[in-house]
């Protein structure tokens, strides 16, 4: 069976970087509060000319020079946002247009923190459908303009910036070899985000309170080590494989100590974990996409390795994904 295999990477970051020390004299916070419970130092944030459609062109272009790939010859691309330039039309057409792929049809997922390797997933299903198929697969987020400044609590974690891979079809046992894919609406009270206030005022939601990021930060961190740990025994023990076997973790970078434990959980020793959470933040669906591009270009992907996936959002979703370089 035909495999989807990741054959180019690429990132963007906007230029602007917002330190704990800046956000001191924004919010009542302190350098050490975040980064003893975060393990966040700074941030990146977008300015005019970075909408998330602009950097996750910037992404997939970088993306396209590696694998040698043409826009022309792309042929589907999905993005993975919560923080689209707008409603409609998607923020994947917007890229469609801005890198000239002409050939492709496009459209986001919202799948919030885990939406890359949802999309990751969809790609490779067509693919399996059509081994000729190459593919764009982008996270992508400007949460600065989701994000509540006033809000200490939340303030801290989120940053923007852009992943992408090119996906084209590949020999059985290269690329994607396994997934799985979970979600549970009853806990969306816990991490959520308004959108633009309804014209039709029967419709309207009184309870929401503004277009900023809601979330219960303490039950969000039991839900999401627990879940990381389940999504990724649960996959290994599918597939008879088991954790030593992993060269590489890449998970969701949310909090360092939602890693730490996820790692203990699992007996993966920590420098077997890539982290980007002290420079980036939570950069929700782009995080594990612009992770993988850092790891590829710092030359900690050989090929052979196996890589684990795994992430956890808003929705609730979560799940993980075996990939072999």
């Amino acid at each position: 069976m035909t495999g989807s295999v990741i054959i180019g990477t690429g990132s963007c970051l906007p230029k602007r970087i917002l330190t704990n020390h800046e956000l001191e004299k924004m919010v009542d916070t302190s350098d050490e509060w975040i980064t003893t419970r975060t393990g966040i130092r700074e941030r990146r944030i977008a300015v005019r000319g970075e909408e998330t459609s602009k950097l996750a062109a910037v992404a997939a272009n970088n993306a396209l020079a590696m694998a040698g790939v043409a826009p022309e010859e792309i042929g589907l691309i999905i993005l993975a946002t919560i923080s689209p330039d707008m409603v409609m039309p998607s923020c994947a057409c917007l890229v469609q247009k801005e890198i000239g792929a002409t050939n492709a049809f496009a459209f986001d997922l919202n799948a919030a923190c885990s939406g890359f390797v949802y999309a990751l997933e969809v790609a490779d299903r067509y693919i399996m459908k059509d081994p000729d198929m190459k593919a764009l697969v982008i996270g992508a987020e400007t949460l600065s303009a989701r994000t509540n400044w006033q809000d200490r609590n939340t303030c801290v974690l989120f940053g923007d910036g852009a992943g992408a891979c090119v996906v084209a079809g590949g020999d059985d046992g290269q690329g994607v070899l396994a997934s799985q894919m979970y979600s549970d609406g009853k806990f969306w009270h816990l991490l959520s985000l308004a959108g633009a206030p309804s014209l039709n005022t029967d419709l309207a939601k009184a309870e929401t309170s503004g277009a900023g990021i809601q979330m219960a930060g303490p039950d969000v961190f039991k839900l999401a080590v627990r879940s990381l740990e389940d999504a990724v025994t649960s996959l290994l023990k599918r597939e008879g494989r088991s954790i030593e076997e992993i060269d590489l973790v890449i998970p969701h970078q949310a909090n360092i100590r939602i890693l730490k434990s996820m790692g203990e959980r699992l007996r993966v020793p920590f420098e077997k974990i890539y982290t980007t959470i002290h420079k980036y933040g939570n950069t929700s669906a782009a995080s594990v996409p612009v992770a993988l591009d850092e790891a590829n270009r710092e030359g900690r992907l050989n090929r052979g390795d196996l890589l684990l996936l795994c992430v956890f959002g808003g929705g609730f979703t979560w799940g993980s994904a075996l990939v072999r370089w």
